[in-house]
């Protein structure tokens, strides 16, 4: 697969899907203070396919690769500028960081086991990963109303044995509760407010949507729309409204040096 004109280099094209991203797409400080605590006390860290920068310690010695001119234009002027670079083929010599991180990009990679290989080989300790199971995806309510959406993003994201069988077996898979009000739009980031589904912005702002035919699109967010407004949504699913956490497909993976 060739890189896209903007540089993405896996199956999302951010040139055309990326603008916009960062209004829905924030680092979500629950989230951020697990991922933190798994890199622990690392001093050289890198982040691989860092888009924007979501997750990525402030006040560290940080080091990013981002192949999307689209999405390193819109990292923050307090982060550093990311490398032009893809995960299979990193630019650094071996054991360059003390920890590297990754996460929402793995089930965009060209090449899984390639990538993960190269972020082992340039990094001396723990490797942390947020990434989703995609045996838990379609289980969320958003199936009801766009299955062809959620079984792209099942198709997309890559198995638990993969990811461990390349970074080695000792890894752990976390489950990682998302919170009512979650900053990082992510589908499951919407479990009690589906309204925000019903945005163009936060869909675009979910890579699986996009590679779903706008027909397809159309119809599940109508589906969405009614179901809202005649309250069969709420009769079903009314309760994630004021429930504190969601137990989803979300997961951190956790391999140590």
């Amino acid at each position: 697969m060739a890189r896209r004109a903007d540089g993405s280099a896996g199956d999302a094209d951010y040139g055309r899907i990326g603008a916009g991203y960062t209004n829905f797409r924030q680092p979500e400080p629950v989230i951020a203070q697990r991922i933190e605590e798994m890199l622990g006390s690392a001093h050289s860290i890198l982040n691989v396919g860092a888009g924007a920068g979501s997750y990525e310690p402030r006040g560290q010695n940080l080091t990013a690769v981002e192949p999307s001119a689209s999405m390193r234009a819109q990292r923050p002027a307090e982060l550093p500028q990311a490398i032009d670079a893809t995960a299979e083929a990193l630019p650094f010599a071996d054991d360059s960081f003390d920890a590297a991180m990754a996460s929402f990009t793995i089930h965009q990679w060209r090449d899984l086991e390639q990538g993960l290989s190269e972020m082992r080989r340039v990094t001396r300790g723990p490797i942390v990963i947020l990434s989703c199971d995609p045996q838990r995806v379609c289980d969320f309510w958003l199936n009801d109303y766009a299955p062809d959406v959620l079984a792209t993003e099942a198709r997309r994201y890559p198995s638990l044995e993969r990811i461990t069988e390349t970074l080695g077996h000792t890894t752990q898979a976390l489950p990682v509760p998302i919170p009512l009000h979650c900053r990082d739009g992510f589908n499951e980031a919407y479990f009690g407010r589906p309204e925000m589904l019903l945005l163009e912005g936060a869909r675009q702002a979910n890579s699986a949507w996009s590679f779903v035919a706008p027909d397809i699109v159309s119809t599940a967010v109508a589906a969405l729309k009614a179901a809202i407004e005649s309250g069969a949504w709420d009769t079903r699913h009314g309760h994630l409204r004021d429930q504190p956490f969601y137990d989803g497909s979300l997961r951190l993976f956790v391999a140590q040096g």
